[in-house]
This record gives structure tokens, C-alpha cells and sequence, in this order.
């Protein structure tokens, strides 16, 4: 497996909408930085967050989630409780190729802050806009920026295609749209 590069992400993107909207060029004016680098591609947190609330005292249960354990709040500035987690997506929608693995790092600018983002693995042949989690791991409020910088995608490519993709054996998570809460 080789990890791929700012050619062949731009040719992807251009070309198949792998990434939709595109940014070709690392934009770093005044905010988290975003878009195209040398190995990788640093998508953007829209302004559509799920912070997490426990004012019901809910379990939380990842195969019978209650909904009402999160507030729903749209707005450019996310502000996340002490010890808590937010729900967000990208900004960008995502087309996996069938022979490639797709691998999210969080960002440093938050990492230095406490913030961890954490997003799974996007399988070959997945598309969607991709749920992230902001965990604020400080004992004070933490602030995530909508439509700035949030994490890092790496490419990676298989030595074949695989045998059978997300889209094949119709993931739960296909074509997601939105922030997207835990399935069974």
C-alpha cells in the first residue's frame, strides 16, 4: 500500500468529483488551514454540529441511541462543554475509488488545544459527507471554527481493487448527508 499524492488527488478530484467541492490550493488566511497538501487533503467542518447534552440522563448505547442526548445547533462557531463531544460533517462530500483506503488524522491547531478529532476509516467504494467527533478533552468550553480546517485525509492505495466494496454490500453509512448518528 502507498500513500498517495497532491497529483493524484487533484487528478481524482477533477476528474471522478472525489472530493466535492475541491480545494486545489492549501488556504490558510486567518483560519485552520484547509484544502490540498503534499500527501494529503484537510477537509472543512461545516456549520451543522450535534453537541452532546446527558440533561435526560440517557445511557448512551451505541445500538440504541437516543437522539434527544444532543443539541442541534447551526452556527460558525461550535462551542463544546468541558469533558464532552460534538458531531459534525465536512464540508465536502467524499467518492472513495475502489482501490483505495481512506485514513483521517485530526488537525494539530486542535490537538494543541485539547480537541481530538475522530473519524474512522473510509472504506473503498464509500461516498457520503463524513460524520467527525470533536472530543474536548480540557475542563473548559472549546470552540471548533465551521468552514475551516478540521482534519486530514490520507490515500491510500491497495495493490488491487478489493473484492467486495462499501457500495457492494450496501454499508449502512452509504451516501450519508448531514451528521449522521450511530446505526445498527
Amino acid at each position: 500500500m502507498s500513500i498517495l499524492s497532491d497529483r493524484w488527488i487533484r487528478e481524482q478530484a477533477l476528474t471522478t468529483q472525489m472530493i466535492d467541492p475541491f480545494v486545489e490550493t492549501q488556504r490558510r488566511d486567518g483560519c485552520i488551514s484547509y484544502g490540498l497538501s503534499s500527501y494529503g487533503y484537510d477537509a472543512r467542518v461545516s456549520d451543522e454540529f450535534k453537541i452532546f447534552t446527558n440533561v435526560d440522563n440517557a445511557v448512551v448505547d451505541p445500538k440504541d441511541f437516543a437522539a434527544n442526548s444532543f443539541v442541534d445547533r447551526k452556527t460558525d462557531v461550535c462551542i463544546i462543554p468541558p469533558n464532552s463531544f460534538a458531531l459534525a460533517r465536512t464540508v465536502e462530500y467524499f467518492r472513495v475509488p475502489r482501490d483505495v483506503l481512506v485514513i483521517c488524522l485530526g488537525k494539530s491547531t486542535y490537538a494543541r488545544c485539547g480537541i481530538i478529532v475522530n473519524v474512522t476509516p473510509l472504506e473503498p467504494g464509500w461516498e457520503g459527507h463524513v460524520t467527525l467527533e470533536f472530543s474536548n478533552t480540557t475542563p473548559l468550553p472549546a470552540k471548533v471554527y465551521a468552514n475551516e480546517g478540521a482534519c486530514q485525509f490520507l490515500f491510500l492505495k491497495g495493490n488491487e481493487p478489493c473484492e467486495v466494496s462499501y457500495a457492494d454490500r450496501a454499508g449502512k453509512y452509504m451516501g450519508q448527508r448531514g451528521v449522521t448518528l450511530p446505526k445498527l
